[in-house]
Formats: structure tokens, sequence, C-alpha cells
């Protein structure tokens, strides 16, 4: 055949611009109601990870929250509980181009009544600290915390263990301590290796929530993730499929879809490359994933009589006992990292064998 007829099949992918422009007004008026502390919640997390990665927003996009914007103030007066979620989306606002100044009201009147004061963790204390510092503000005042909270980082051993509660905690303590990729951590060799180790465990549990906000965290404190880990955050972005219309449902994937390419704009790649609506609700599910290798490793490890730390020794005592899909799960985490040896020495909890 010497006649070739070249097909130009319209792209359903719109514009970088016109696709941010689409989510926010489906977070804002489409999903929930704005009375609604999780319309907090999903609306601060996706305003925050637009500012901090410095995406193009429309400053008119940012038209579907005015009408919070403009009774901000009296909503953190009456619902102070709620500080960091309304300073966190007011503070976002400001900065992605609104006008106004009622983020640095709202600041002062937070610190004049100390709810900083309220927090019962070093966490929260450090998040409320980052926020209100955007406008000068310091409600902690306390030198130790951030020496507190390095101190956390650097015990590996809590973050060779499956605990995602430890590991997220990890993740925001270096979001906070980096405000959000803008400056050093000041983290040690130890608390890296945490943050290794709690990457590892996330891709033994196929988490890639978790191990994309492990990829970010690293990348804020200077260090580039595996390969092998940033590859797969690659492929399980590219699954997720976006669903338009008035009655779908809200149980959906919403924040490992925005987590993901979150880490997708920190690594510079193209974000929210799907074909999302205009002036609909919208859900986001992430492909079938198979999240038993984890748990078969435990299982596998936890019925022997004698464990070991030694990674090449339990390697053979473990392989028979699992399944196929597994195998290529745990052969791609021992892989992709140099400390898998270190990391397995806990993993294994040999001592409690």
């Amino acid at each position: 055949m010497t006649n070739i007829v070249q097909l130009t099949v319209p792209s359903r992918i719109a514009p970088l611009e016109a696709r941010i422009t689409a989510l926010l007004g489906s977070f804002a008026d489409f999903r929930r109601k704005s009375d609604d502390v999780f319309w907090l919640k999903e609306n601060a997390e996706l305003l925050n990870i637009l500012e901090c990665t410095g995406q193009p927003v429309p400053v008119e996009a940012l038209d579907v929250h005015m009408g919070f914007y403009a009774e901000a103030e009296e909503r953190l007066r009456f619902f102070p509980q709620y500080y960091r979620f309304l300073l966190s989306l007011a503070l976002d606002l400001e900065d992605l181009g609104v006008s106004g100044n009622a983020a640095q009201r709202m600041v002062e009147f937070a610190a004049s009544q100390g709810l900083a004061e309220a927090e019962l963790s070093d966490l929260q204390r450090a998040e409320a600290r980052r926020l209100m510092v955007r406008r000068g503000v310091d409600p902690v005042r306390d030198e130790g915390l951030s020496d507190r909270l390095r101190a956390f980082c650097g015990r590996t051993a809590t973050f060779a263990l499956p605990n995602k509660k430890a590991a997220y905690e990890l993740t925001h303590i270096v979001f906070y301590l980096s405000e959000y990729g803008r400056k050093d951590p000041m983290l040690d060799e130890r608390a890296k290796m945490s943050l290794h180790f709690a990457g590892l465990t996330a891709l033994l549990d196929q988490n890639a929530d978790l191990l994309s906000e492990i990829c970010i965290a690293l990348i804020y404190a200077g260090v580039t993730p595996p390969e092998t880990w940033t590859d797969w955050l690659e492929e399980e972005t590219a699954a997720y499929t976006v669903e338009a219309g008035e009655h779908v449902m809200l149980n959906d994937d919403y924040h490992e879809f925005l987590v993901c390419n979150w880490h997708q704009a920190v690594i510079g790649a193209p974000v929210f490359r799907k074909p999302v609506s205009d002036h609909q609700r919208m859900r986001f599910d992430r492909g079938a994933r198979p999240q038993t290798a984890l748990r078969e490793i435990s299982q596998a490890m936890m019925g022997m009589d004698t464990r070991s730390g030694d990674w090449e020794l339990m390697r053979r005592a473990i392989v028979p006992a699992l399944s196929e899909t597994t195998l290529e799960v745990l052969t791609a985490a021992s892989e992709s990292s140099d400390l898998f040896s270190e990391f397995f020495a806990g993993f294994a909890r040999a001592g409690a064998a």
C-alpha cells in the first residue's frame, strides 16, 4: 500500500488551566456542601497542592471560592476547632491570586485566641506554626519543637514495620519543616533512612497514596527516590478513571488521585491528565490493584518457629509460601533499594520469634 491516510483524532484532554478550573469547580460546588467539614478537607488539599507546586491557576477559576472567602473570618470565629483547615484555605486562596488580607486577620485572631495551645500533638502544633508563619506570626514559640519532630523521624525501627499512621506523620513532618519544599528540613541520615523504610513498606503494600507522599518528602529532603518507585507511581497515576454525573458516589479515591498528581508535579511530569468535566460532580477511581503482598509476607514469617533478620537467608525460606503476584512485588521492592537488607532486619522482627 502506497497511500496512507492519517486520521487526526481530537484530544479529549483539555489544556492544563482548563483542567484545573474544572477540578476547582467540581470540588467547590458539586461534591459536597460548603458547611461539611469534608468540604473543607477536600478543598484545602486541592488548593494546597496547586499552591505549593506553582500550578497555573487562572484567577477567575478561584471565583468559585469567593463565597467562602467572604465569610471565612466569620466561620473561624464560630468554628475555631477547624482553624487549621480555614487558615489553609484562606492563605492559599490569597497566595494563588485572590485579592484581600482576610488571612492576615484570621492568623492574628487564631494567635490571639491561643488556638494552637489546644493541640496535644507536636505534629498539629507544627502545622499551626507553618500556617501562621506565612503571615509573620509564630503561635507556638517552642524552640524544641523541631528537634522533637526530627527525633521522631530518626527512629528508623518505627518505619521498618507496617504503621500507616506513623508513616503519614513522618511525611507531614517533612512537609512542615521544609515549608512544602521551600527550604531544607535539616534531616539527618537516620531520618532519611526512615523515609526509605516507610517507602519500602508502602511499596510492599501497593499503597500509591502513601508512597507518593514519601517520594515527595524524600525530594523535599534532597534525596532522589528509587526509580522503581517513581515508575510505578507514574503507572498508577495514569490508571485513574474519572466519572462525572449528578449521582456518582463520593466514596472514591480522590485523595490518592490528588496526591499521585502532586508527586507528578514535584518531579516535573504532566499533572491531572484526565478528561475532567466542567460544572459537574466527579469521582476518582484507581484501577484494580492487588493489596495482598504485605499481608502474605507477614503471615509467612509469623508462622515460622524461628526468624532471622538476614534477608538472603529468609528469602529462601519464605519464597515457597508466596503467590506469584506477591513474589513479584517483593522482588521489585528488594531490588529497588540498597537499604532493603537493613529494612528487612527490622521488618522480620527476628527478636520476637
